[in-house]
């Protein structure tokens, strides 16, 4: 039997729509799937490379952010400015259906629905079994492969890939509110604030980012019956803005570590959080999507034209050559620093030091670790054993 279609791709968001669109511009015949009224809960934040490597453009684009605030568990404020360039503020509402119509627009065929399963005909191809209407008949597809980027509980990783069922998880809450006059209740349009208070997240922190006319608030934590939304609550009377108008709210998981294989060993390939590519500590996932379901789309690429299963597994390896050491380091941080008040408090406070603010910065907005800056690193290192055995002032 001919496969109806090359690729199928499970899921619209950043990975997906990425990989839909490099597959179809490179002339696969591609079906994006995406079920209906999915919105995820994101700060919205992305990095000048993410805005040069997938050619996203200024319109879309609903802020810029020139400064980010270190909140300490004692109040204690610290302030990190960009520098030259910006953070670009996405809403994902808006930024994810454009991602969408982008993929379309460059030949992939688009369909609303919710995914079921994978079965196999007699041939042994993939058959994507969905509903277009959550009470409405199963509808199936066939494909040479799939790309899973169906989020954090990935019903194509958890049928296809072995272990994903035990993917740890952050669970994310925000609500999007209209956002107050420039400099009412202490808020900047031009600032991210980060709440590292285990009043509002024991294990993770909180946010407040500006999206233009709307701002999101929100919290993550991996800790099993928080109630998010009393934080948020706290977070909003807090930062004084209990009293803008509540426009959206949105909650999800968030995976924190990625998956130890992406594919099946046969024709299927996660991404994005599927593959569990949000990075620790800073919780940036956009980026990572993305960059994720471009390396799924050269391995699906190389696989329809070779034939070879083991083709799919260059995904993985390319992400974590590229990624991988930034998501280790990210980890040990995470562990540590956020696991009491006490050495939040010491976080911010090493937040000051213009070294860490200028590494920090250029690792983040450029996507690698620095490598020219030996003594500042040096410097850093030895600032941060101060810190760790208590010998650093308060």
């Amino acid at each position: 039997m001919t496969a109806a279609f090359d690729c199928v791709v499970v899921g619209g968001g950043p990975s997906g729509a990425t990989a839909a669109t490099d597959l179809a511009r490179a002339g696969h015949r591609v079906l994006l799937l995406d079920r209906a009224g999915r919105i995820k809960p994101c700060g919205g934040a992305i990095p000048p490379r993410a805005i040069q490597d997938f050619a996203i453009t200024d319109h879309i684009l609903v802020g810029k952010a020139s400064m980010a605030r270190m909140v300490a568990p004692s109040g204690k404020r610290v302030d990190m400015p960009v520098g030259d360039g910006f953070v670009g503020l996405v809403d994902r509402e808006t930024f994810d259906e454009w991602l969408r119509a982008r993929a379309a627009l460059a030949g992939a065929e688009r369909r609303t629905g919710t995914f079921e399963r994978i079965e196999r005909d007699a041939a042994g191809t993939a058959v994507v079994v969905y509903r277009a209407d959550r009470n409405g008949p199963e509808r199936r597809i066939t494909a040479r492969a799939v790309i899973g980027a169906d989020g954090a509980r990935s019903g194509v990783a958890r049928g296809e890939i072995k272990g994903a069922a035990r993917m740890p998880y952050v669970f994310a809450y925000h609500e999007i509110v209209a956002a107050p006059p420039d400099g009412g209740a202490d808020y900047d349009r031009a600032r991210c604030d980060v709440f590292y208070q285990g009043k509002h997240s024991p294990d993770f922190y909180a946010w407040v980012f500006p999206h233009g006319d709307t701002a999101s608030i929100g919290v993550g934590s991996a800790r099993k019956g928080l109630a998010l939304r009393d934080s948020v609550a706290a977070l909003r009377a807090q930062t004084g803005l209990e009293g803008c108008a509540t426009l959206r709210c949105e909650g999800a998981p968030i995976p924190c570590k990625p998956l130890r294989r992406w594919d099946n060993g046969r024709d299927v390939v996660v991404a994005g959080d599927a593959a569990g590519v949000v990075a620790p500590a800073s919780g940036e996932g956009i980026y990572y999507a993305m960059a994720g379901g471009r390396h799924a789309a050269e391995a699906v690429a190389l696989f329809l034209a070779t034939g070879k299963a083991s083709a799919l597994r260059i995904a993985r390896r390319r992400f974590m050559r590229a990624h991988g050491r930034v998501f280790w380091i990210l980890g040990i941080m995470q562990y540590f620093w956020y696991s009491s008040d006490a050495r939040r408090e010491r976080f911010v406070k090493i937040c000051e030091d213009p070294d860490v603010q200028r590494l920090t910065w250029d690792a983040y907005m450029n996507k690698r670790l620095v490598r020219a800056k030996p003594i500042a690193h040096v410097r850093i290192f030895l600032k941060d054993l101060r810190h760790l055995f208590g010998l650093a002032p308060a």
